[in-house]
């Protein structure tokens, strides 16, 4: 398992670059990503949250397949957008309604670097969009206004707080 990066840290706020190796070094990281995912019961975890400034994402809905993206880019998106409240590992248990497109066209490459394009709508379209973020720097709370933002931020803290506490007292 791999170590989620929280809020805070540098890595997520910078923007990652392509990958050109499609190699067994590729593999292994996506596969640790994808465990890594599972062991956090996320839907979605991006190259940043794990430390690693390279554009590759993995979402697993439950239910569906996992699915790998590596150097994505969004096509298109919807004019429609619909409000959704999201969570995110690297700010955990703290959430908020955020507005999206309500679907979206991706194009990426798989880890073979086989070039792949999806339609999506719907919660998959949500976490496209959310972990595409990740890849330039964004989370979901940089979509908020400066005074939700600052909110979900001091939310975040406090239960920080409460958590080293407890932990103290062990």
């Amino acid at each position: 398992m791999l170590d989620i990066y929280k809020i805070g840290d540098e890595v997520l706020t910078e923007k990652c670059s392509d990958i050109t190796e499609f190699d067994e070094a590729v593999r292994m990281l996506s596969d640790a990503m994808l465990d890594t995912l599972e062991e956090a019961d996320g839907v979605g975890l991006a190259g940043p949250q794990v430390g690693v400034s390279k554009k590759i994402f993995v979402v697993h809905i439950r239910g569906e397949k996992p699915i790998v993206f590596i150097n994505p880019s969004i096509i298109a998106t919807s004019i429609e957008t619909g409000v959704y409240e999201e969570g995110c590992l690297s700010i955990p248990g703290v959430y908020h309604d955020v507005v999206r497109p309500l679907r979206v066209t991706i194009q990426a490459q798989d880890v073979n670097g086989k070039a792949f394009t999806i339609e999506a709508d719907g919660l998959l379209a949500r976490v496209i969009q959310h972990e595409n973020d990740h890849l330039y720097g964004k989370l979901y709370i940089d979509h908020l206004d400066e005074k939700e933002r600052d909110k979900v931020i001091r939310a975040y803290e406090k239960k920080n707080r409460i958590r080293r506490r407890q932990k103290a007292r062990v």
